[in-house]
């Protein structure tokens, strides 16, 4: 068997064929020399998908990313990457080679990237299907912060809730609603250029802390969802309280230095025979029982029952 990794492991590092996978937390766990050579990391390296993406973009390297701001390009692709298990695109290099990337995900969040060169495929064809591309992104992205829009967290919750559970003591995962405390009042004080400021930074904050196997996204308004497939109650708590406590640390408007917000939180577990709408019902009642009792807390669903 150890023959076979062997010879596996020469063939990879070997091959013209970009070879890499990340493990559920995005950060690179092998790559072959091809895939190292187009992405400037050394042998020894295993760095982040963001932070590799953010140093090649600064040195002008890499991905060819054509984005005014990077930053929320960054935010905006980590919304959709690696969130379905299968995904095939074609990205540009700045050498001038262009890349047939497939993304594949296991269960486990672990995603295998595997990149062909096609630069002289069809190149009088690029521009439209760059534009098909960017069309299918902006189909799927809330316009003002740059994460998943509700169509693309609804499918990743019936995504969620179609998952095989190995065993008893397994979970589905469970779906979170937030939504900004007092949201009319910051409108109503503050403007609704401030307003956008506030949902721009939740969107932010909460990004960072999210895993790449979960997917967060606005539905509307002051209201976003996060779903955390493969989660336990317990856990989703434990990854919402940190998000609270950053949230509560933001002061998010420059000319108003004292001004801070929070939010409040409904999670529920899914449950066999949940639907996406099911589920979002009972996670927003608990919401609605957070708001009641104070705000800027979370509340757990402990219905037996729709």
């Amino acid at each position: 068997m150890n023959d076979i990794h062997h010879s596996l492991f020469q063939l990879f590092e070997s091959s013209p064929v970009l070879v890499a996978a990340y493990d559920d937390f995005d950060r690179l766990r092998y790559a072959n020399k091809a895939f190292r050579s187009a992405y400037f990391i050394e042998p020894c390296e295993t760095p982040f998908w963001p932070d590799l993406m953010r140093r090649n973009h600064h040195a002008k390297r890499g991905t060819v990313i054509r984005a005014a701001d990077f930053e929320e390009w960054l935010i905006s692709t980590q919304s959709r990457r690696g969130k379905v298990g299968f995904k095939a695109f074609e990205t540009d290099l700045f050498d001038g080679r262009w890349l047939w990337m497939t993304e594949t995900v296991r269960e486990d969040g672990w995603m295998l990237c595997i990149a062909t060169d096609v630069t002289d495929l069809k190149a009088s064809a690029r521009e439209i299907r760059q534009d098909r591309d960017l069309a299918i992104k902006a189909s799927y992205t809330d316009v003002l912060t740059g994460v998943a829009n509700r169509r693309f967290v609804t499918a990743r919750i019936e995504d969620m809730l179609q998952r095989q559970v190995s065993d008893e003591l397994s979970s589905l995962g469970c779906l979170c609603v937030l939504d900004i405390d007092h949201f009319k009042s910051i409108n109503d004080q503050f403007g609704h250029h401030n307003g956008d400021l506030v949902l721009k930074d939740l969107a932010k904050r909460i990004h960072r802390l999210v895993r790449r196997t979960d997917c967060f996204g606005r539905v509307g308004g002051e209201e976003f969802v996060l779903t955390l497939p493969a989660t336990s109650i317990e856990q989703a708590r434990r990854i919402v309280e940190r998000m609270l406590v950053s949230v509560r640390q933001s002061r998010p408007l420059k000319d108003r230095p004292d001004f801070k917000y929070t939010f409040s939180v409904g999670v529920a577990a899914a449950k066999p025979g949940d639907t996406s709408i099911s589920l979002f019902s009972r996670a927003d009642r608990a919401l609605y029982v957070a708001k009641l009792a104070g705000r800027d807390q979370i509340h757990i669903d402990d219905s037996s029952s729709d």
